[in-house]
Order: structure tokens, then C-alpha cells, then sequence
């Protein structure tokens, strides 16, 4: 679990950052948490965008998806989610002290 201070040094980490995925009128399926858990591979934090026609709720979809990718969900800000998971073996983003 992130504690403020965390939450908000990722936010202003992700503050230049483009969504990386797009939950469309599919909703969440395992192609698209196969492209998050990439993403968060690669990146560690990642922005995911809930589209207009996606028949989820915002925070429920963080949720899930975070719950689906073993990630943590830094922020929800009108349709965009923040997600973030540090890397296993080498993971570039050092959180600040809870």
C-alpha cells in the first residue's frame, strides 16, 4: 500500500506522461491486462485511459486492473488511472520513505 508522500511522488513523476493503454467498449479483458502488465514491466508507472465507451466505472476498473496486475493504483484523475509496480529485479523508481 502507498502512503501519501509516495502517492504523490509518482504523480508528479507521471505528470509528462502519455496513456499508455485504452480501455475501450471491451472493457477489461486479458489482452489488455497482458498490455498493462507489460507496460508496468517496461515503465513501472503507466497511465491507462478509460475511454468514453467503456461501461466501467473508473475506480472500480483501477481496481480491478490493479488487483489483475498485482500493481497500485497512485491516482484516479477524471477518465485517466495511474498505475505503478517497481520492477522485480531492477527497478528504477525509489518511492520516499512512508
Amino acid at each position: 500500500m502507498l502512503s501519501g508522500k509516495q502517492r504523490r511522488h509518482l504523480r508528479s513523476l507521471a505528470h509528462s506522461l502519455k496513456p499508455l493503454v485504452q480501455l475501450g467498449k471491451d472493457g477489461i479483458d486479458e489482452g489488455v491486462i497482458a498490455a498493462i502488465d507489460q507496460a508496468l514491466l517496461d515503465h513501472e508507472l503507466i497511465k491507462v485511459r478509460v475511454g468514453e465507451n467503456a461501461d466501467l466505472d473508473r475506480h472500480t476498473a483501477a481496481d480491478s486492473i490493479a488487483a489483475q496486475t498485482h500493481s497500485e493504483v497512485a491516482q484516479v484523475l477524471g477518465k485517466i488511472v495511474l498505475l505503478y509496480r517497481a520492477h522485480p529485479k531492477k527497478p528504477e523508481i525509489v518511492l520516499p520513505r512512508r
